[in-house]
């Protein structure tokens, strides 16, 4: 019945068949769950397909983020009654009864923040996608409302009596026929509503053929239905589904038993729609104020993308390492592979699910993972140099830089804590796979590599430690060149910051800042930008963005239209810019055979609040990391530290800024915050190493100026730098290869920021 969705088939195929009793209460807790069956079939799908639990922008699939429209509720309502948060709990519970009817195994239907509930679709088919939409969202709401008495006396004087209100009925056109408006004056208050609905389902008419929907009450909703019919016979009353008129019938008589049936112009997919809506109704509409939909294809794409530059990163940081350090290469090799290992087994047992971005935290972990093996064979190597055995150089190298990887390390994680923290959606995932994969990385440098060394040791007299020597030893002087590069740097922040403001202004910001939608579409004949801009612009959405994108690893290009939402700016705004976008250029070129791959659309509410937490995780991070190495070493390093942060942060921005002097210019959105914090991170770490030195130089009782020391530790520490800002340099340049869209900004800032 569903070509390729395994799951939607066998739950078709079980039906309503009891599968309980295969099953011990071990494998699922019956007490707790909704579905017995779905539950079941829930685990034993997740069990079939491996510990991977795949994003939707990995597998495919639709997510939306639904807002309570409290202002629909009165004072007397349920959510008054009931309070916020268990309303919400209740909206929860409502919204996944509707979707099991859409057959999605593992979907994520959770609250976010205090009115908000996240939902999200994985594997769901296109042609299901706008069906599920209208499910989640319909408040089915239901009441029924008394019709004015003298309504055709009212309607020909046009007066509009005290406590009611004008409301149309709308019949649906039939073939050769119009469509014609019924005006109907309904009271403003309900005689009941569908609160006390029991069970509603789908039969049709034998005499039209048409669909009806037959409900049935509960006791005390039964007593008040017999007072209303028995009370008004002869008058109209209004079905009414979320504020809308679906029939009036007439009261023919006394309706005592609780049952009766909704009549309206809907067909029969529609009346199941409505029927399912009822049994669950919502005491508040909702609204959708962002959505993100990835084609099945794209996320497989994405995938081998993923596969692609994780190996590829492997394998050229691998053979570096071999080549360099030789033996001591091949022991950090073995502490990378376990370092994967051991990262990837940890976002299993934690049931993290995996996003493109957490991809993208997977192959940057992989460059800065060989860094605290750097630091350590450093100072291997430099006591080596000063005479010392290979077991005592090993003993004291990894003594000496245990404190420097602690350091640089907890500050970076502070950044990546943060992403976890004000991160949204995929970039939380980014932050979770950085976390882990630092962790990680401390564990296998310091222990892993460790073990293996003493077992060398052990195995015999070892008076030789190769390794090759690329920097040597080094007498620049930095400082001397200190004030031009300020000046230079700053004049070129500046510049890029005032284009990025005053002349770029608001088209810097991406649709998740700005709120708006963003399409993309595969094709199979291109058509000129400027072809389709116009076609754009005759839809007078306000400003759009068209660009064609090449993914370098696949050698597929793509069509990406940004445009601003219309989300929140009316209640008529039923169709998504993204999707007026779409229809329009399908049928201006028929031939280029346009199909959607991705469609995310985000309201401009989140996207004020995506930039609130950006601003806010980017200050905690700065004054965390100014708090940490103020105890750490003291004040005025930790404000040189944060300085020089600043100027790394500012310039990534500068140079983003100055994109637009080619093309459309990159914009700012959820991914290039991660960007900027990574790069916070990271240049934390460099910085920390320097720091760490010359505090070491001073307890010496090293000889020279203050000048001199911090030379001093520049020139010790520039081997460790080049090889860690290389081998991180190599990952992100891998990311940009292999990434595209959001991945391929993240890794564009970030290869400036480094």
């Amino acid at each position: 019945q569903f070509p390729g969705n395994t799951y939607s088939n066998l739950v078709s195929a079980i039906s309503t068949n009891n599968i309980q009793r295969y099953f011990s209460s071990n494998y699922v807790n019956y007490a707790t769950a909704l579905s017995p069956t779905r539950a079941i079939l829930n685990r034993v799908q997740r069990e079939a397909a491996s510990q991977f639990k795949l994003g939707i922008d990995l597998q495919g699939g639709t997510g939306f983020l639904l807002e309570v429209d409290t202002s629909k509720l009165g004072e007397d309502s349920l959510m008054q009654a009931m309070g916020q948060a268990e309303f919400i709990e209740r909206a929860v519970e409502v919204i996944r009864k509707r979707v099991d009817s859409l057959g999605v195994s593992e979907p994520v239907i959770q609250p976010a923040g205090e009115n908000r509930i996240l939902v999200q679709l994985p594997g769901l088919s296109e042609a299901d996608k706008e069906s599920a939409r209208t499910q989640i969202q319909k408040a089915a709401f239901l009441e029924f409302r008394l019709v004015d008495p003298k309504l055709d006396e009212h309607l020909q004087t046009g007066i509009i009596p005290i406590g009611y209100e004008r409301k149309n009925l709308v019949r649906r056109a039939r073939p050769g026929q119009q469509p014609t408006i019924e005006v109907l004056l309904v009271k403003k208050t309900p005689e009941m509503t569908g609160e006390r609905l029991q069970r509603a389902n789908v039969s049709l008419n034998p005499m039209s053929g048409t669909p009806e929907i037959y409900f049935s009450l509960d006791e005390e909703g039964a007593n008040i239905f017999a007072q209303v019919t028995t009370q008004n016979r002869g008058e109209l009353l209004a079905i009414m589904l979320d504020g809308e008129v679906v029939s009036a019938p007439r009261i023919e008589g006394p309706i005592t038993q609780g049952r009766g049936s909704i009549t309206g112009d809907f067909d029969l997919k529609e009346a199941f729609d409505l029927a399912a809506a009822l049994e669950n109704p919502l005491a508040a509409p909702l609204k959708i104020v962002e959505e993100r939909g990835v084609d099945p294809s794209l996320g497989r794409d994405s995938i081998e993308s993923g596969i692609k530059a994780s190996i590829t990163a492997v394998i050229v940081i691998c053979l570096f390492m071999l080549g360099y350090y030789m033996l001591s290469g091949i022991i950090a090799n073995v502490a990378l592979c376990l370092n994967m290992v051991l990262m990837l087994g940890i976002m299993c047992s934690l049931d993290v699910t995996f996003t493109l971005p957490g991809i993208a935290g997977i192959v940057l972990t992989i460059g800065m993972a060989v860094d605290a093996n750097v630091l350590i064979y450093e100072r291997i190597r430099e006591e080596l140099k000063a005479g010392k055995s290979v077991r005592g150089s090993i003993s004291s190298g990894y003594d000496k830089a245990f404190s420097t990887i602690l350091d640089s390390n907890l500050t970076t994680l502070i950044t990546s804590i943060l992403l976890i923290i004000f991160g949204t959606g995929p970039i939380k995932g980014f932050g979770i796979a950085l976390t882990i994969g630092l962790a990680v990385s401390m564990f296998t440098a310091l222990v892993v590599t460790r073990l293996i060394f003493d077992f060398w040791l052990a195995t015999g007299e070892r008076r030789k430690l190769k390794m090759f020597d690329l920097v040597g030893d080094t007498r620049i002087d930095f400082l001397k060149f200190a004030k031009p590069a300020f000046i230079a740097s700053w004049v070129l922040i500046v510049v890029g910051m005032f284009y990025g403001i005053f002349i770029r202004g608001d088209s810097m910001l991406g649709v998740e800042f700005a709120g708006g939608d963003t399409l993309v579409m595969r094709f199979e004949e291109k058509v000129p930008v400027e072809d389709l801009r116009k076609t754009v612009t005759d839809l007078r959405i306000g400003d759009s963005i068209i660009q064609y994108q090449r993914d370098l690893s696949s050698g597929k290009e793509a069509l990406r239209i940004s445009t601003r939402s219309n989300l929140e700016t009316s209640d008529d705004a039923q169709v998504s810019n993204g999707a007026k976008v779409e229809q329009a250029v399908k049928a201006a070129f028929p031939g280029a055979q346009f199909e959607r791959i991705a469609l995310d659309t985000i309201g401009p509410s989140v996207g004020t609040e995506i930039q609130k937490s950006a601003i806010i995780a980017s200050l905690l991070a700065l004054f965390g990391i100014l708090v940490y190495v103020a105890f750490r070493y003291e004040f005025s390093f930790a404000v040189a530290a944060i300085v020089a942060t600043l100027h790394d942060v500012f310039m990534g921005i500068a140079m983003y800024c100055l994109t637009g002097l080619w093309g459309e210019g990159r914009q700012f959105n959820a991914t290039t915050v991660a960007a900027l914090l990574t790069i916070i991170g990271f240049s934390i770490n460099d910085t920390i190493v320097i720091f760490d030195r010359i505090r070491e130089d001073l307890k010496l009782g090293k000889r020279g100026s203050f000048y001199e020391i911090i030379n001093g530790a520049l020139n010790e520490t520039l081997s460790r730098t080049i090889i860690t800002s290389g081998t991180t340099l190599l990952a992100a340049t891998i990311l940009f290869v292999f990434g595209g869209g959001p991945i391929n900004d993240f890794s564009f800032l970030f290869i400036v920021g480094i």
